[in-house]
């Protein structure tokens, strides 16, 4: 996966595969965007509420290895309905 950083303990990936496959991990559906030192970078889930809650609760699914590889080949491309999620570091 393309990491970029984590914020608030959530990591951000340069795409919206990557980001709506980690948080299908916690059942969440969605991504939104935060713009890290002028990258814009995609987070699973739709806001941070959201997300905590569901961080709190654990994993409920399972990333296989290969839904990781597939993934990395054939990422979705960037999405232009995503909602925004910020500024550099922030939410």
């Amino acid at each position: 996966m393309s990491f970029i950083t984590n914020i608030d303990g959530v990591p951000l990936y340069t795409t919206v595969a990557e980001a709506e496959l980690w948080a299908s991990q916690y059942n969440l559906t969605g991504h939104h965007t935060h713009n890290i030192l002028g990258q814009i970078g995609y987070m699973g889930g739709t806001d941070h509420a959201t997300i905590t809650a569901a961080m709190n609760v654990g994993p409920v699914n399972t990333i296989t290895p290969q839904q990781v590889r597939n993934v990395r080949i054939n990422p979705t491309p960037t999405s232009s309905t995503s909602s925004s999620g910020g500024g550099g570091g922030g939410y």
